[in-house]
């Protein structure tokens, strides 16, 4: 037998009614605050993830699935969304038709990293981005956005973190004085960020070797190194999200893990999850549409795992499976042959309908109605045809009453 590649998952029926509600919620959500949806390819070049992600990330160094294809050129599997839809913004002149653009996108990325609970291999996520806006309002909207999704979705244990990582103007500053607090707890480091502290001493805050943990806890905060216009514009942020009562806690350690944010950065953690506890974060990318080749437009943007939620929902799973709304049992091969043209009928009416092909007994169709939860049995023999009434029973009460086979379907539809 063939089993499932490793760090891979198979979603299934009994799950799939689930992630369909909580996809058409924030679907629902995105489209009332004005975002359209993109649909963007699985491939792209590599090129594309090395120079907006940055090349010595974990991401581009060891995650992800790379190939050549026959003609030479090396193609990557989207490990995230955000690069594509820039990508895609920038090459259809997106920029021209509109100075605020909001899209969405929903859909699988890929990265080889070590599986676990609440990461796989291909991974799900909702990708929202609006490019046009330095307001710093448009932070907070989004941020709004993500929390009331949360909100509805009625989550417990869900917290709020937000930072600034400054600008190109007052970040140097910061890299100078945290380069020279990490000189002094290098034997504490490891192997990883040894290397990053020259190139990108930043994504140190974002280990997770205990030890590189414990030796980040004295590091300088750069909300004490940014400039007057970073300082406004976090403040407008968090002003903002003080008016809506969105509760937040301030995070001088949350970096996010690519190179393009720039100022606000935020994640939604959730307990429950174990140290895989991010189930949504994003931030600002005032220079990513320019530094791959587009006009200098802002943007802010989020991403949720949806994998990551699902783990948080899954005691809900049951109550959005999609049972029959009818189950038809019929009795004799002229009952079978009505049955089968019921039951399109009824499908053409938007009702859930199954039957039974087998022309089993009563109760052996009665047992298969009763596994299926459906709502009402149709009983329909060759002599309730003769006689002109079939039976609808209720499932849940119990009840029963005869109802005419003349015009059978719309009759039913009706009740």
């Amino acid at each position: 037998m063939i089993k499932l590649v490793r760090g891979f998952k198979d979603v299934l029926p009994a799950e799939t009614a689930l992630w369909q509600h909580v996809e058409a919620m924030i679907r629902e959500l995105l489209e009332n605050f004005g975002f359209a949806e993109l649909r963007i390819p699985a491939l792209e070049h590599t090129e594309l993830f090395a120079r907006s992600i940055g090349a010595d990330t974990d991401i581009v160094e060891k995650e992800m699935y790379t190939f050549t294809d026959r003609s030479g050129d090396s193609l990557t599997l989207r490990p995230e969304a955000t690069a594509s839809v820039v990508r895609a913004y920038i090459e259809h002149g997106l920029y021209a038709k509109s100075p605020v653009c909001k899209l969405y996108t929903i859909g699988p990325m890929f990265r080889r990293e070590r599986p676990q609970k609440g990461r796989y291999r291909q991974f799900y996520q909702v990708n929202a981005e609006v490019f046009g806006l330095h307001d710093p309002r448009a932070d907070a909207e989004v941020i709004l956005l993500l929390m009331t999704f949360m909100d509805r979705l009625e989550l417990s244990g869900i917290k709020l973190h937000i930072n600034s990582l400054g600008c190109p103007e007052c970040r140097p500053r910061f890299k100078d004085a945290l380069k020279s607090f990490l000189a002094g707890c290098s034997e504490q480091l490891c192997s990883d960020c040894l290397r990053r502290r020259d190139g990108n001493p930043l994504r140190i805050f974002d280990c997770k070797v205990p030890a590189c943990k414990e030796a980040m806890q004295d590091a300088p905060s750069i909300l004490d190194h940014l400039c007057n216009a970073c300082q406004r514009h976090f403040y407008t942020v968090q002003s903002a999200l003080e008016r809506f009562h969105i509760s937040y806690e301030t995070d001088h350690s949350l970096v996010r893990g690519l190179d393009y944010y720039t100022r606000t950065t935020f994640e939604v953690l959730a307990e429950g999850l174990g140290a895989q506890d991010a189930v949504a974060g994003g931030g600002r990318y005032d220079g990513l549409v320019k530094g791959l080749g587009g006009p200098d437009q802002p943007a802010v943007g989020f991403a949720i795992g949806l994998d990551r939620l699902m783990e948080l929902l899954v005691g809900r799973a049951q109550g959005f499976e999609k049972r029959p709304h009818i189950f038809i049992a019929a009795l004799g091969p002229r009952a079978q042959d009505e049955a089968f043209q019921w039951v399109q009928d009824f499908r053409m009416q938007n009702v859930r309908v199954e039957m039974d092909f087998e022309d089993r007994s009563l109760k052996a169709q009665m047992r298969r109605a009763n596994k299926l939860q459906a709502s009402y049995v149709l009983i329909v023999g060759d002599r309730e045809l003769e006689d002109g009434a079939a039976v609808l029973r209720n499932m849940n009460t119990k009840d029963q009453e005869n109802v005419s086979v003349q015009d059978l379907v719309n009759v039913v539809v009706k009740k």
